[in-house]
């Protein structure tokens, strides 16, 4: 299993927790720590104990999340992984989820669990065994049940919270593209790599994360620069913008407009 992470020491320390619960344990658990040693030591004397991989941030303010998870993989394949578990830090598995990943990993798929978002936590903390009751799967991603495997699914709704991929699957698709930091954009490249591929996303039933409650602002007006930064990247890829959504909403306020002449959206 791979988790980047800059800061969320609590929400770490409650994934490797749940981690350490679970039916099988992840072999190996690496954790891409960016900037943030405090976090690598935490992970270090946790159960199960993970694997600290270093990042430099060279951009302050703007992490570099595509090289942490292909940082991450490399160190996870040299330790002999054959499946790559890919979980965000504020995410925590299920019981059953990294031996469902295991299961389910095939070559030529791209594995993605459902991902339900918790409210804010209680006195004392989330309980894990209080969380599936505690939040509902995302509504605007499929959600199938226990032990069930849906192909063919949208390249646009990929996320990288949680998915898995065989370890000769990630080199077929390469990995993300390092280009992106900060926020957006890196997870549709990703998934469009993969169907360039020829990798099928598949919703997979009986692997759940939980993501762990913290303030979100939408549109993410703190993120403008990243989106539009990471948009014209995604655009010079592959031909169309993509958090049309977002742009759409910033321009709404007043942040953003579209150059029809060039079709280049801008700070305004």
């Amino acid at each position: 299993m791979i988790t980047p992470v800059a800061g969320r020491h609590g929400h770490l320390a409650l994934q490797q927790t749940a981690l350490g619960l679970g039916t099988r344990a992840p072999e190996p658990y690496v954790v891409v720590t960016m900037d943030d040693p405090a976090a690598g030591a935490l992970a270090g004397r946790g159960s199960p104990p993970a694997e600290v991989v270093p990042l430099p941030v060279p951009c302050a303010g703007r992490l570099p999340l595509a090289a942490a998870r292909n940082a991450g993989a490399r160190r996870a394949v040299e330790s002999g992984a054959g499946v790559l578990v890919f979980l965000d830090v504020d995410c925590v598995p299920g019981p059953g989820t990294v031996a469902r990943y295991a299961e389910a990993a095939c070559d030529g798929a791209l594995l993605c669990g459902t991902v339900a978002y918790l409210p804010p936590p209680p006195p004392g903390g989330y309980r894990l065994g209080d969380l599936a009751r505690t939040a509902a799967p995302h509504p605007a991603r499929p959600a199938p049940g226990p032990g069930r495997v849906v192909p063919g699914g949208d390249p646009d709704l990929f996320w990288s919270l949680s998915f898995a991929v065989t370890a000769a699957t990630w080199r077929r698709i390469g990995g993300f593209c390092e280009e992106y930091t900060g926020y957006g954009g890196e997870d549709t490249d990703f998934a469009r790599l993969a169907q360039a591929a020829g990798v099928d996303l598949c919703w997979l039933g009986g692997a759940p994360a939980y993501h762990q409650y913290h303030p979100v602002t939408d549109p993410p007006v703190q993120h403008l620069a990243d989106i539009l930064r990471n948009g014209a990247l995604f655009r010079r890829r592959w031909g169309h913008w993509p958090m049309l959504g977002w742009l759409h909403a910033f321009a709404r306020m007043g942040l953003a407009r579209l150059d029809p002449a060039t079709g280049m959206w801008h700070a305004t």
